[in-house]
């Protein structure tokens, strides 16, 4: 069986992006039954160093485009990390997925060996096949920024758990 970059990541990314909107909706729902003010779910971090629950939401969003755009060699739509109500997230998460969905499969076709530069000529330049791109990079980063966003809203008494974590596949 051979390894296919389009089938590691499009549908992963799909499910998962599934899983974080569907998250969030509980989390707006959960806000508005309890009459809680939603920023203060948006805003919610674990620690003082880390980022809120809406730059998580929005640096997953990112990492899901730039790593299927990159592979399939697109130009990647820009946001403006501007959001600041769980409907704005929602849009931006939809937003995504119609990018990655559209995406063809044909265009990550040899994506394995494809180099993928990110930073190119500054100090923090990395170069990366693009099999090592998506596995050691990418997804690892998604996975973080998604966990995170679930872990803030689970903390904040959101009634989620591992399958709404785990999306539809």
């Amino acid at each position: 069986m051979s390894f296919s970059i389009y089938a590691a990541s499009v549908p992963v990314f799909q499910q998962m992006l599934g899983s974080l909107r569907d998250i969030l909706a509980k989390a707006d729902a959960h806000a508005a039954a309890k009459k809680i003010e939603p920023q203060a779910l948006l805003g919610a971090r674990l620690a003082p160093d880390m980022f809120p629950l809406t730059r998580q939401v929005q640096i997953a969003c990112d990492f899901a485009k730039g790593v299927c755009g990159r592979l399939a060699q697109v130009e990647l739509p820009v946001h403006a990390d501007n959001e600041q109500s769980f409907a704005e997230l929602l849009a931006r998460i939809d937003t995504v997925l119609a990018f990655i969905g559209a995406l063809p499969q044909a265009a990550f076709a040899g994506a394995e060996s494809r180099e993928i530069v990110l930073r190119p000529g500054t100090p923090k330049e990395r170069r990366f096949s693009g099999q090592d791109y998506l596995l050691h990079y990418g997804l690892p980063q998604f996975f973080f920024h998604h966990t995170s966003s679930y872990a803030l809203l689970r903390h904040n008494g959101i009634a989620i758990g591992k399958l709404d974590y785990m999306g539809t596949f």
